[in-house]
């Protein structure tokens, strides 16, 4: 299955020419998830990669340049028509910040689930679950992950029909976790005809934050790191004073983590974005740092790295 993020907003606080408001989009399959809102997130989706099928929005803390672009993309889906349900979970607050957005759009025309949600798993689906861990921002706010459960071993036909297994239906069992008996009452195990479980694939989205522990245990052996790098080590003392991180904190968390690739995103301007993306290569060679459209394509742990592609 397909995985890809694309980078809608890449900026820090403020938006500039080259960089619109955080926001960032997960393709899964035919899923959507949209991890924070920023300005502008509707136009972006409108330039790449349209804005039908988000049935999930992620807000990592609620500071005004992650969620400023929520009222205009709910009234956008009310207009459009919307029936499809929509889901929205974020930290403490968000039931205040959905009774101030309502009183400006109208309530949302469409099925709206709205979560304030906790530490931990928070949802899971047949193949894959969202977690979520706190940050360390001066404010309430989350680290998003999506981490899909292990897939099934490689099947062995060939050592299935040497067992004594035929082909058809009984495949299928053993697939499925299910012993067979053949025809001379052998029992046959799913173990014998098939590899180990494999690893599936595992995205964490900081927003916002300081180093954290939390985040560094809910980033282990991830995929692919989006870690807040807003300042360069220059500017170390304001990365403290606003709970932002510097590019070689976040290169130091994702080292500690084990993580597999590391993209850096919430860039101030007072950078230039070769000089943050050079300063985490120091600790972490191969960081990335995308420009806003750009995707990551993530495959399989066994089938290589994540790579970025430019648009």
């Amino acid at each position: 299955m397909d995985l890809q993020l694309v980078f809608l907003g890449t900026s820090g606080a403020t938006p500039t020419v080259d960089r619109g408001s955080p926001a960032t989009l997960i393709i899964r399959g035919g899923e959507r998830i949209l991890v924070d809102c920023g300005e502008g997130t509707q136009r972006q989706l409108m330039r790449s990669v349209g804005m039908a099928h988000i049935d999930t929005i992620l807000l990592t803390h609620l500071h005004g340049d992650h969620y400023l672009g929520l009222p205009g993309f709910l009234k956008t889906l009310s207009l459009a028509g919307r029936e499809e349900p929509l889901q929205l979970f974020g930290p403490d607050g968000l039931y205040e910040l959905l009774r101030e957005v309502e009183r400006i759009i109208g309530r949302p025309r469409f099925p709206f689930l709205v979560e304030e949600a906790r530490p931990g798993t928070v949802y899971e689906m047949h193949d894959y679950y969202v977690k979520a861990a706190r940050t360390e921002h001066g404010m309430p706010g989350l680290a998003w992950c999506l981490e899909e459960k292990p897939r099934l071993g490689v099947f062995h036909p060939d050592r299935a029909v040497e067992l004594g297994i035929r082909p058809g239906p009984e495949f299928g069992r053993l697939q499925r976790g299910e012993s067979i008996t053949t025809a001379d009452g052998r029992v046959v195990e799913p173990h014998e005809v098939m590899d180990e479980a494999r690893p599936g694939r595992k995205i964490v989205i900081t927003g916002d934050t300081r180093p954290a522990e939390a985040v560094s245990e809910l980033a282990r052996g991830a995929s692919v790191l989006v870690h807040d790098s807003t300042f360069s080590e220059t500017e170390k003392e304001r990365a403290l004073e606003t709970g932002h991180s510097t590019a070689r904190e976040a290169a130091e968390l994702a080292l500690k983590a084990g993580v597999h690739t590391l993209v850096l995103t919430h860039l101030s301007s007072r950078h230039h974005w070769r000089e943050l993306r050079d300063e985490a290569r120091l600790v972490f060679p191969g960081a990335l740092l995308p420009r806003d459209l750009d995707v990551l394509i993530v495959p399989y742990p066994d089938k290589g790295t994540a790579r970025l592609e430019r648009v």
